[in-house]
């Protein structure tokens, strides 16, 4: 399988097409054929050196943390419910958060990824509409659930009489 790399931090430049091995999926992990993957702002300043440790996290990134395609293998299940999957091969699908904590996000035709960063897409929404939710979706909850005596966690009825602006 095709797979974007980087091995140092910089500009685009420092991206690279490879040709990987196609990954099998572990206990609780899905294997997904991308479809579409998302580029947000983390990805390219992740990228840049910007991200937390300020350095490379891993000796290889694949990046972008954002992605849709479509269920094509599924890993043995595991015991406890959050990592037990009711996916199937088939299933259309979003992703997010994929290149967090990991050095696999979604620039590659394939990607593994644990069923808990895994969403079901209907089959009215795009590929490219799933893979635009993740970056955006994350921001959203965090700006609302960070609030001066705002929630702390979205439930309905959580934002009962407070006006929110939403702008994009």
């Amino acid at each position: 399988m095709r797979s974007i790399v980087y091995s140092t931090n910089g500009d685009p430049s420092v991206l690279h097409l490879v040709e990987r091995e196609l990954p099998e999926p572990g206990p609780g992990e899905v294997r997904i054929k991308v479809a579409f993957s998302g580029v947000n702002p983390t990805d390219w300043k992740t990228r840049r050196g910007g991200g937390p440790s300020g350095g490379m996290p891993f000796p290889e990134v694949v990046p972008n943390l954002d992605g849709a395609g479509v269920i094509d293998a599924v890993g043995p299940a595991v015991g406890d419910a959050a990592t037990t999957t009711t996916f199937a091969v088939g299933d259309r699908v979003w992703v997010f958060l994929a290149a967090h904590e990991s050095p696999l996000g979604t620039a590659q035709e394939f990607t593994v990824q644990p069923v808990s960063r895994v969403v079901p897409l209907p089959d009215a929404a795009s590929f490219e509409l799933g893979a635009s939710l993740g970056v955006p979706a994350m921001t959203a909850h965090r700006a609302l659930t960070v609030a001066q005596d705002g929630p702390t966690r979205l439930a309905p009825g959580a934002l009962d009489g407070r006006t929110v602006l939403v702008q994009g």
